[in-house]
């Protein structure tokens, strides 16, 4: 669901949000519209609102778990965390914790890629978020309400920066519900 279509239609920091984010095309590859929110991170304002807008959704949810998933969920998860009063749990590539972890393999348009979780940073019961700037086809996010599942934690919503209007990514998220605040820009204005 888009935020637009969730009470925040005509909101003026969804489209400073989308304004802030660079369109590189041909990145990283042929045909592909790369959505680069490195340029949302550099504009404050704009930056301020994305975070804005997920805590002022999740702020009254119960959430104790925000996730986020590497590397860009990591941007935007530990401001939503801090605000709402949860802790923040990376979701990170192999290898690249130190303790012991669970894993989850899956499947992208051009191979396959893995998350790791610490065993014990989730409890059985806490309600959970994920954080992710992107949805597309939906694997990464599938990984992570795996993974947190394996734990026993309930995942309440995923919640991206940028996704598809026709989100095919959500039929692979196990019925669980999509919060997205804007779409793929085109080209860069």
């Amino acid at each position: 669901m888009f935020a637009a279509e969730n009470g925040l239609k005509g909101d003026p920091r969804l489209q400073e949000i989308s304004k802030a984010i660079r369109v590189v095309p041909h990145f990283p590859k042929p045909g592909i519209m790369f959505q680069d929110i490195t340029t949302l991170l550099l504009d404050h304002k704009a930056f301020k609102h994305t975070v804005d807008i997920f805590v002022d959704r999740y702020r009254d949810m119960g959430i104790s778990v925000v996730a986020g998933v590497e590397a860009r969920g990591f941007m935007f998860g530990p401001s939503i965390a801090l605000a709402i009063g949860a802790k923040f749990v990376p979701l990170r590539k192999p290898r690249k914790l130190p303790g012991k972890v669970f894993s989850e393999t899956y499947v992208l348009e051009y191979g396959t890629d893995c998350l790791e979780m610490h065993i014990g940073a989730v409890e059985p019961g806490e309600r959970a978020i994920i954080i992710d700037d992107l949805i597309a086809t939906g694997g990464t996010l599938s990984a992570a309400i795996k993974l947190l599942e394996r734990m026993e934690a309930e995942v309440i919503e995923c919640g991206c920066v940028i996704g598809l209007p026709e989100v095919k990514g959500q039929c692979r998220l196990n019925g669980k519900p999509l919060y997205i605040l804007v779409e793929p820009r085109i080209e860069d204005c």
